[in-house]
């Protein structure tokens, strides 16, 4: 009896439904008409094929081609434009692998920046390869805060700790982050064409600290639309640490200077290791919170190096995590080197700004520790040679001030020295940024 009961309800609900779906009118959904195959000649054939080539998209610029953002491109910008970025991605390539200038960094950045100026390919659009890459990890700060935790496993804030008076010297390279913001604004203010606001001034400003992460952090906060330019000029710089600091350290100091040999440093113990990260940490969430999202991820990646029983976790952080992410970021910030982005005012522009504030930042580290020398004993000299690594790019900076000095006296060995203004420049600009974000609130 129940089992007819529920067969007729079955079968009552079955009749309204069919009623009501052949009641409704059918929606027709638009289709795009398949336009019929016409049979071609040869010469047709070759035609179309030569019309989808990049020879024709470079050599015969059209009207109406957009770029990955949508807006048209000029004919400079088709044709000539791409060649010239094309060469500068292969003198990328020389550089990292002839040169050996850091080629972690410019191989990915220089691919990304090759098939960002591939014409009709759209890669770098919101639907391509790189732009999937940069939208994903980039413009919503991701990729530098994986980055910060990788570099907080992989350094030993030892020889900070051990010599701490040389945190003064990563204070005082961070003079070319703000001495970036002042000649953003003049040349906002005297370059026709150019028109910086103060928000993205103080983003330009953050190359100075020659810290990418740092500066597509506060890009992406304070001017998004200049993220592009800006990621592009603080990597570049990066990785041309070894070609721009050397030069700057030789003018500013003398040939004993540099051949200043300093202490051996004492040994730290496990405890102070372990304590540092929590103390800055605490610091941050006190004075400043704006900048925990960086300083944050910097001492977890340092406290789960130092506290010795999570080393598959402190592995992964330095090898396969940040490996993978430096990739993508490579990728990611090479897909702004597009000729229609990186040839213009305001990105040739930037990248002056941020060279000029790369090589203040890089005078004052070693002017301060010249001036240091100047009120310390002969026994606690400073090799004004370490100052340079007071910028942020870690351990670049550190091996080159380890390299230079050793091209005067090869048994002056500079580098775990180097590293205390390493580290404390790599803190310093993350607490720039954090000023910087907290005076925009």
């Amino acid at each position: 009896m129940k089992k007819n009961i529920l067969i007729a309800i079955f079968l009552l609900f079955s009749a309204f439904a069919l009623n009501s779906f052949a009641s409704t009118p059918a929606v027709e959904t638009p289709t795009e008409e398949k336009q019929p195959y016409h049979s071609k000649t040869m010469g047709e054939l070759v035609d179309s094929f030569y019309a989808t080539t990049g020879i024709k998209a470079l050599f015969e610029p059209q009207v109406g081609v957009l770029d990955s953002h949508g807006k048209e491109m000029t004919f400079f910008a088709q044709g000539y434009g791409r060649i010239i970025m094309i060469f500068i991605c292969f003198l990328l390539f020389y550089l990292a692998i002839k040169k050996g200038f850091e080629p972690l960094l410019l191989i990915p950045i220089g691919f990304g920046g090759l098939l960002a100026n591939i014409p009709i390919a759209n890669m770098a659009g919101p639907d391509g390869m790189l732009g999937i890459i940069y939208s994903m990890g980039i413009t919503n700060q991701f990729f530098p805060l994986l980055i910060f935790m990788g570099v907080g496993a992989m350094t030993d804030f030892g020889p900070l700790l051990a010599n701490p008076k040389t945190a003064l010297l990563g204070g005082a390279a961070q003079f070319g982050i703000f001495g970036s913001l002042v000649g953003a604004v003049l040349l906002a203010q005297f370059v026709p064409g150019i028109n910086f606001t103060l928000e993205q001034a103080a983003a330009i400003s953050i190359i100075g600290g020659a810290d990418g992460p740092t500066s597509i952090f506060v890009a992406s906060k304070l001017a998004p639309e200049l993220l592009g330019a800006i990621a592009v000029a603080a990597y570049s710089y990066m990785a041309l640490v070894p070609l721009i600091q050397p030069p700057i350290m030789r003018v500013l100091t003398t040939q004993n200077e540099r051949k200043i040999k300093m202490s051996t440093l004492r040994k730290v113990s496990k405890l102070e290791k372990i304590v540092f990260p929590l103390v800055v940490l605490s610091l941050t969430l006190l004075i400043l919170p704006d900048a925990a999202p960086l300083i944050g991820a910097l001492c977890f990646g340092n406290f789960a190096r130092e506290s010795g029983v999570v080393d598959r976790l402190s592995d992964t952080m330095q090898n396969a995590l940040i490996n993978i992410v430096t990739i993508f970021l490579g990728l990611g910030v090479g897909s702004k080197l597009a000729s229609e982005q990186f040839l213009v005012a305001e990105t040739l522009g930037i990248m002056a700004i941020g060279l000029l504030a790369f090589a203040a930042g890089t005078a004052m580290g070693v002017i301060m520790a010249k001036i240091m020398n100047l009120v310390s004993s002969k026994e606690s000299q400073i090799n004004p040679l370490i100052g340079a690594a007071g910028v942020s790019a870690v351990p670049m900076a550190a091996r080159v001030v380890s390299k230079e000095g050793q091209l005067y006296d090869k048994s002056n060995i500079l580098l775990m020295h180097a590293m205390g203004p390493n580290v404390a420049g790599v803190i310093g600009s993350a607490v720039a940024a954090g000023v910087l974000l907290s005076i925009f609130k």
